[in-house]
């Protein structure tokens, strides 16, 4: 009986173990799908992009982020007129996290950098460039296999004379204790 036991709590506390999310410093990398609604004339950016990911998770409820994201390119043809756009951003975040056993939900606010390039090329080339600094927001989840997450999130901001960035991404982040 007493060896039933011991093995079940040298059993649980492995499992306790390998679904206790890493805390430190960490890096990732995501694949993101964004949405810009009236980019550059009632354009409509959308595209697949990239995001890299830099944070630090001191405790198991709180973590800081910076990301780069690219938010995509896009082209269209009205004519002899050809419009492309592309977007990126630099953001930084601070995360809440509910840790429960091997997922993290977590919500994050903070600020985005963004820039916004476009053309306009008829008969002559008329280039757009603006950017700016907006609140920046979102959620989501994180699942955990001791220093590996892999995610699922939403992150959203205001891109001016736009309607704003919907911005959806599924990556990996690498904890280093």
């Amino acid at each position: 009986m007493l060896r039933r036991l011991l093995w079940s709590l040298c059993a649980l506390s492995l499992c306790g173990t390998a679904a206790a999310a890493d805390n430190g410093f960490y890096l990732g990398a995501a694949v993101s799908q964004s949405k810009i609604d009236g980019f550059g004339s009632n354009f409509d950016l959308d595209d697949t992009g990239y995001k890299v990911i830099a944070g630090f998770r001191p405790l198991d409820v709180f973590a800081v982020e910076l990301n780069y994201m690219d938010l995509g390119s896009d082209s269209a043809t009205a004519g002899a007129a050809q419009f492309t756009g592309e977007a990126t951003a630099f953001a930084g975040f601070g995360l809440l996290m509910l840790p429960l056993p091997f997922v993290d939900l977590y919500v994050k606010a903070g600020v985005a950098s963004w820039e916004a390039k476009g053309s306009l090329s008829s008969v002559t080339v008329s280039r757009l460039k603006d950017d700016g600094t907006e609140f920046a927001y979102g959620a989501g989840v994180q699942a955990h296999f001791g220093s590996l997450g892999a995610r699922l999130e939403y992150e959203s901001f205001d891109i001016e004379n736009t309607d704003g960035v919907d911005l959806f991404s599924l990556g990996l982040t690498w904890t280093f204790l």
